[in-house]
Formats: C-alpha cells, sequence, structure tokens
C-alpha cells in the first residue's frame, strides 16, 4: 500500500503513520516541516493554508490518504479535489462532536448533525470537522471514510489530559477523583484509532464510523487507578460528590480532563453506539495498557508532553485542589 500522510508528525498523524511503517506501506508524510517524521517515510513539505501550498503534491499516486485536518474545511475540500484522481481511498478523521448537541447516549451515525460546508473558512470545531467531512464526501464518494473518533489518548498526545493525570498521580499524597466511581467513559487509544483506520480503508470501507471503546470498557475508577498504578506513587484517591465539584465552578474537562459532568454532557461524550466500527473490526487494548504506555512515554520526556498550542493546557491547580480537598 502506498499511504500519503497529511500531517503525520504528531499525536494522531504520528500514530497512523508508525502503524503504516509497521506493516512495510511505503509512506509519504506532507508536512510544514515544523516536526521530525516519523523514521522510514518520505517526507515533502507545504502549508496548506497558503497559496499554492499542496505544490509538492502536484504529481504522485496513492492508495490511500490520511487527513487529520481539524481548522478551516477549505483545506481538505482543496486537498481532496486535488488527490481524487490520483488516490484510490481517502480516509478524513473527524470527531463525535459533528453530532448535534445534545444527543442521547445510544446515539448511531445516524443520528442529527452541525450544519457544516466544504466552503467555510474556520468556524468552530464541530462545524470545521463536518465541512470536513463533506469536502472528503464530494471528492471521493463512497470512498471516503469518516472517523468519528471520541475521546483520544495515549503516547504523543499533545493536548494534555491523560498526561496531566499522571503526572498529578505521579506526585502522590491525597488527589481529588471526580465522582461516582462507577461513571463509565468511552475513548480510543490513539493507537487503535490507527490499526482500525487502516485496515477499514485497505478493506475500502466508506462512510461514517463512531470509533470510540464499546460501553463498559472503562470507568472513571479503573482510569484513575491506573493511572497511580502505572507511576506506582503513594495517591490516595478521594472520591468527591460530582455535585460538589459543580457548585463549587469546577469545570469538567478542562479543569478536570476526561471527567464531565453528569445528564447531557455524560450522554454526548460517552454514549455513543459503536456497533458499527466493532463489525468492522474495532478492538480496544484495555485502559491499563494505554495509561502505562502513555506514562512511559511521558517518562521519556522528563513528564513534559508537547501542548499544542491552540489548545490550553488542562488541570486543576494545586492550590485549588487542595481546597476542595479541605486541606
Amino acid at each position: 500500500m502506498r499511504l500519503l500522510m497529511l500531517g503525520g508528525t504528531e499525536f494522531v498523524g504520528r500514530a497512523i503513520t508508525e502503524d503504516a511503517v509497521s506493516r512495510g506501506w511505503e509512506v509519504t508524510v506532507f508536512h510544514r516541516g515544523h516536526h521530525a517524521p516519523p523514521p522510514g517515510t518520505t517526507a515533502v513539505h507545504g502549508d496548506r493554508t497558503a497559496p499554492g501550498g499542496l505544490a509538492a503534491l502536484a504529481e504522485g499516486e496513492w492508495d490511500l490518504v490520511v487527513d487529520t485536518w481539524g481548522g478551516a474545511p477549505t483545506a481538505v475540500r482543496d486537498s481532496a479535489r486535488l488527490l481524487a484522481g490520483r488516490a484510490g481511498h481517502y480516509a478524513y478523521v473527524s470527531s463525535r462532536s459533528v453530532y448535534s448537541y445534545p444527543a442521547p447516549a445510544g446515539l448511531a451515525e445516524d443520528g442529527p448533525l452541525v450544519e457544516g460546508s466544504a466552503d467555510a473558512g474556520a468556524v468552530a470545531y464541530a462545524e470545521d470537522k463536518r465541512g470536513g467531512e463533506l469536502a472528503a464526501v464530494e471528492a471521493f464518494g463512497d470512498r471516503a471514510l469518516l472517523v468519528r473518533a471520541g475521546l483520544i489518548l495515549g503516547p504523543y498526545e499533545n493536548v494534555g489530559r491523560l498526561p496531566w493525570w499522571l503526572n498529578r498521580a505521579a506526585r502522590g499524597g491525597p488527589m481529588l477523583a471526580p465522582g461516582p466511581r462507577d461513571f463509565p467513559i468511552q475513548y480510543i487509544d490513539v493507537r487503535d484509532l490507527a490499526a482500525w483506520t487502516l485496515d477499514a480503508a485497505a478493506a475500502g470501507l466508506g462512510g461514517p464510523y463512531n470509533l470510540v471503546s464499546p460501553a463498559g470498557h472503562a470507568t472513571m475508577a479503573g482510569f484513575l487507578e491506573a493511572c497511580v498504578a502505572a507511576t506506582g506513587s503513594d495517591a490516595e484517591l478521594r472520591w468527591t460528590d460530582p455535585a460538589v465539584l459543580l457548585e463549587a465552578g469546577v469545570e469538567p474537562w478542562t479543569e478536570l480532563p476526561v471527567w464531565t459532568g453528569p445528564g447531557e454532557p455524560h450522554d454526548f461524550m460517552f454514549g455513543g453506539d459503536v456497533t458499527k466500527a466493532l463489525a468492522a473490526g474495532l478492538t480496544c487494548r484495555p485502559v491499563a495498557r494505554t495509561v502505562a504506555d502513555t506514562w512511559t512515554w511521558l517518562r521519556s520526556l522528563d513528564g513534559v508532553a508537547p501542548q499544542r498550542p491552540d489548545r490550553p493546557a488542562p488541570g486543576l491547580g494545586a492550590e485549588r485542589e487542595a481546597a476542595l480537598l479541605g486541606l
């Protein structure tokens, strides 16, 4: 297989690129040159947001293009149009954020969607991803695979959610744990996303697929206990009622990454139906393995994970945590 990876030097793109290289595929990485691509790839440079920025892709043929773009849909539109006659398949890594909020638990791929346009500039994340989907489908039709990922965790994470929890657990001591303990969470290990995307595209699958772990795969307790175990610290989880946290003004998802408040936010983020992806071969490794492997990677960076410049670093300050715990 000949793969053209648009991006491919950071979190999701890097995992996909490394998986493809491990399969013996011929991989071309198109990026701006700010980060080194994985070994075993051919790099070409360009800026999709600049006039003439796709010039390096004017020639060449590929079996598969994978695109993780999350900005203005016009970048997906221009890339897909340019490559439609020279690539067999186009996999666009989208997001479950394209579903209209609020969404009930158990929502499948036929649920209501936000508005979007392939010709739009950058609007908001959900609309940008929906516009990217439309751009991919307009150019590739049923040869476009739409990977609607949920929360993505694992090595190379540059958003800061799992790295924050791991570094917090490593500090030890009383540690705020947002309840309830058995709160189910859905996420996808970036390596499981990569493997499924390449398998599905190689098999010729098209259309939308929700891509997160199945219901019951993990809970907040399993997730946080795995963080403590991986770091080997003496952290003591102090489970706190969600009503107490919300009344105190704690921001779910940002101050306490991964966690949402109960009700509509939880149903929307952690209630996706993944029957279709499971039938198409999705497998998810245990949460303890995702957490442990991310800690191994994080330690190789002395605990300082890369942070996307367009995303604020998440997490609760130590003084605020202590106050919430009454320390």
